[in-house]
């Protein structure tokens, strides 16, 4: 087979003029060490994005003895996106990185047949439907962080609002996903979210360090994750047999699950599944790591936009206030009709999407754009680069959720911002939990925006919130101060 295609306008040159990814431009490189002594991992997302304005939509990088493309083009990467699992895996990095820290693969690290089989068991669980069948267990979340938030009030207490965010997360897919109260938003004990916060950091980190220092010297904190991900490990494992045991007792959960697991459990024991146990934690994990990041930082991202797009925030309020009154016995109605809310969702994603930057890793030779890419190259996508770039997206740096809510006024620019903007990605590995993310989104902005009053919402040096890359981005030192309608 030659090499696959992949046009973009910015660079689509006939196959005698391809530039190898050798020849691309870059910035400059240490002997041995490459450009690894540059790269701050913290500000990795921002520094591609830098480079990609100095050396254009593609260049490249060197990691010690690694060479890697980054392509910051948004016509390439929807291609790059549209060919995996065939053309383009998971950056074999992270696969490496995640099962030497003894973590079992889920559908987030896995490549081939074995993500094919468990993308059909994930998807079982994640379909609309049985979305909205868990959504009491939502509702009995919502009411815990609003709990949380009345105690705060009433005390005049700042909340840590991405922790606390983080907290309605892990509650919620314990809740929805696996049938299990964890309750860390009425607890500040030694709660799972503690262990879990630890994993992506250090994912992170190894994935992008020059040599495996952790290896040879172990420090505190590798001996502290290590601990963690035992912990988490026996809670993932702990949720799989309370599963299998409820499954056991009530045969007729096998047709008609109650929870994602559940779905996932009857998906895999279908014959010729392919699906063991290990595959089925895998993607437990997962569905932790993965929900509470994600959702709990673009919330905390979208409450940051409104607060300081006042007119924004009020079209919020009164929406909310109208369809919801004072949130207090919401519905899946409600949620449905939440349009400009979910509008803000998009555009929070938009200018600040929690997956700055996706790596793939070539199955085969390609072209992407003009360049030659042979089988093992690592590319990195810059996902932000072009959907806030006034060459793409009329008035992009301004948060303005209208231009989400009518496709056909083209002074709004939708079409051209949802071509671009790719916050779940795309292709056949789209993120299977994007209908469960915007519902736990709008659940938790019905109930700040519907129950409370936002009084402040600062930051230690009162600046806006640091961008912190971590595998995902995260807003720093946002503290919120509210008031009980």
């Amino acid at each position: 087979m030659g090499p696959e295609v992949l046009e973009s306008p910015a660079a689509n040159t006939a196959a005698s003029s391809l530039h190898t990814v050798d020849a691309l431009p870059g910035p400059k490189r240490m002997p041995i060490f490459g450009n690894a002594l540059q790269i701050k991992s913290n500000e990795m997302h921002r520094q591609l994005e830098a480079w990609a304005r100095e050396f254009g939509p593609y260049y490249q990088l060197r990691l010690g003895p690694r060479r890697i493309m980054v392509v910051a083009d948004h016509v390439a990467i929807g291609v790059l996106l549209r060919d995996r699992p065939e053309g383009f895996g998971r950056s074999q990095r992270l696969t490496e990185m995640w099962q030497e820290m003894g973590l079992p693969n889920g559908v987030f690290g896995s490549n081939g047949e074995a993500w094919k089989r468990q993308r059909r068991m994930v998807m079982a669980g994640f379909d609309p439907g049985h979305v909205k069948r868990y959504f009491p267990a939502l509702k009995n979340v919502a009411q815990c962080l609003a709990g949380r938030w009345t105690k705060a009030a009433e005390a005049h207490k700042a909340i840590d609002l991405q922790a606390d965010l983080m907290r309605f997360t892990v509650d919620t897919i314990a809740g929805l996903a696996f049938g299990a109260k964890v309750n860390t938003l009425e607890s500040d004990g030694d709660i799972i979210q503690r262990h879990l916060d630890k994993i992506f950091p250090a994912l992170f980190k190894r994935m992008f360090a020059p040599f495996p220092v952790w290896r040879w010297l172990p420090s505190r904190a590798d001996r502290e994750l290590a601990a963690s991900i035992k912990e988490v490990m026996a809670a993932v494992d702990g949720f799989v047999a309370q599963a299998r045991t409820r499954m056991a007792e009530q045969p007729h959960l096998r047709t008609d699950p109650g929870n994602l697991l559940e779905a996932m459990i009857a998906a895999a024991d279908q014959p010729d599944s392919g699906i063991d146990d290990s595959q089925v934690a895998g993607n437990v994990l997962t569905m932790l790591l993965a929900g509470e990041d994600t959702t709990a930082n673009t919330l905390a991202w979208m409450i940051h936009l409104l607060w300081a797009n006042p007119d924004a925030m009020a079209k919020a309020v009164a929406e909310v206030r109208a369809v919801c009154g004072d949130a207090r016995e919401l519905t899946i109605e409600h949620m449905a009709q939440l349009d400009y809310v979910e509008a803000c969702a998009h555009e929070t994603m938009r200018l600040k999407p929690v997956a700055p930057h996706i790596g793939f890793h070539t199955q085969r030779d390609s072209q992407v754009g003009d360049v030659h890419v042979p089988a093992g190259t690592m590319i990195i996508s810059v996902m932000r680069h072009d959907s806030v770039s006034e060459d793409h997206v009329r008035n992009a740096a301004a948060f303005s959720p209208e231009r989400w809510m009518d496709e056909n006024n083209p002074a709004l620019n939708a079409t051209s911002a949802k071509r671009i903007s790719m916050p779940f990605g795309g292709g056949p590995r789209i993120c299977p939990g994007r209908y469960l993310a915007l519902l736990e989104m709008k659940m938790a902005m019905a109930t700040l925006l519907g129950r409370f009053d936002i009084v402040s919402l600062e930051t230690p040096d009162g600046k806006a919130p640091r961008e912190n890359m971590a595998l995902t981005m995260t807003p720093v030192g946002l503290r919120m101060r509210v008031r009980v309608r």
